[in-house]
């Protein structure tokens, strides 16, 4: 017994020192590693572990295209602030007599940690306990609202004060209402699944155009920015769309320190940021609309204690802003109150 007992622990110390050089001798990433997450804007020391020091050349390569090509084993440095947020695939190729080699390293590049922010009520006011708010902006004294729901979504103008609503427009019993925004003198308003939207004229509340926007999966929310339409589907992909004709401009991904930041809703665009209400939470990001980094997340959570408040479909939904006055609005889905809020950081 004691003799297979020494074999046993020799053929598992030979198993053991064989696997060490094995993985000492494996072509792979030492930095980055696999899996981490980087802070953009870090610039990254790519360094190697190289089976062998005689070779051919190796030649790196960032989500398929060539960063770097080399003969030696030395580092170089990979800046972060050139590639977008989110996933990015690293591939080192080796070469060698002939053969090929390839190391990979799947990192996530993120923004730093968000600010964090918490919110005073400067005013309450009345809001209609039977508006599916899915739309919000401020403009000449009133707010303009369009509401959700099929069969009863619609294009409001309402009084700040009263809630009262002054002027309104049936979107049509087939659609389900969704963001809006202005583009001047035009009201810019989306429908959820249908992927239509419509422009109506403020003033008269005529519906000028209809228009598709087929690229991005449903129609959830819109902002302007002045140049160009800003849309979200309920993902973490913003929309950019021409004004004018509605064509797709491109898209960013948005992510905060942690990851994608999903379920994208109401929009607004605020002093070049852009101010994002995030489904089923009382949550509002504050984004970079270049980038996509979350630069900032204000918890509203405690604001709106209506005992009758329902799980779903009463979230926190609808951001106005009054630009000469610098107030900042917020609503939701069936409440009864509009309040306007000073944000504060933490």
């Amino acid at each position: 017994m004691k003799i297979q007992q020494l074999i046993g622990a020799c053929a598992l110390l030979l198993l053991l020192v064989l696997g060490c050089k094995t993985q000492q001798n494996k072509f792979e990433f030492e930095n980055p590693k696999d899996g981490v997450s980087i802070t953009f804007g870090e610039n990254v020391q790519v360094k190697m572990n190289f089976p062998d020091t005689s070779f051919d050349s190796v030649v790196y390569a960032v989500d398929g295209q060539v960063i770097q090509r080399k003969q030696d084993t030395s580092t170089f440095e990979f800046d972060t602030k050139a590639y977008a947020l989110g996933s990015r695939s690293l591939t080192a190729k080796l070469y060698s007599q002939g053969k090929e080699n390839i190391a990979y390293s799947n990192i996530q590049i993120l923004p730093e940690s968000a600010k964090q922010y918490g919110f005073k009520v400067i005013n309450e006011y009345p809001h209609d306990a039977g508006a599916f708010t899915q739309g919000l902006e401020f403009r000449d004294g009133f707010l303009y609202e369009t509401t959700g729901q099929h069969g009863s979504s619609t294009l409001r103008k309402v009084a700040l004060k009263t809630g009262d609503v002054v002027q309104k427009v049936d979107l049509g019993d087939e659609f389900f209402g969704e963001g809006m925004t202005f583009v001047g003198n035009k009201i810019i308003a989306l429908t959820w699944r249908e992927n239509v939207g419509f422009v109506y004229n403020k003033d008269t509340f005529e519906k000028e155009k209809t228009f598709n926007y087929p690229t991005q999966k449903e129609g959830w929310g819109i902002a302007y920015d002045g140049e160009k339409l800003i849309s979200s589907d309920g993902t973490n992909r913003l929309y950019f769309l021409d004004p004018n004709n509605f064509q797709h401009l491109g898209s960013v991904a948005v992510y905060d320190e942690n990851g994608a930041v999903d379920n994208l809703n109401e929009l607004e665009y605020i002093d070049g940021k852009l101010y994002a209400n995030i489904y089923q939470k009382d949550i509002i990001v504050i984004i970079n609309p270049t980038t996509g980094a979350v630069e900032g997340r204000v918890n509203f959570v405690g604001m709106y204690t209506n005992s009758t408040r329902k799980a779903n479909d009463n979230e926190m939904n609808g951001i106005a802003y009054d630009a000469a006055a610098k107030r900042l609005f917020v609503t939701g889905k069936l409440w009864e109150k509009l309040f306007e809020v000073e944000i504060i950081e933490r």
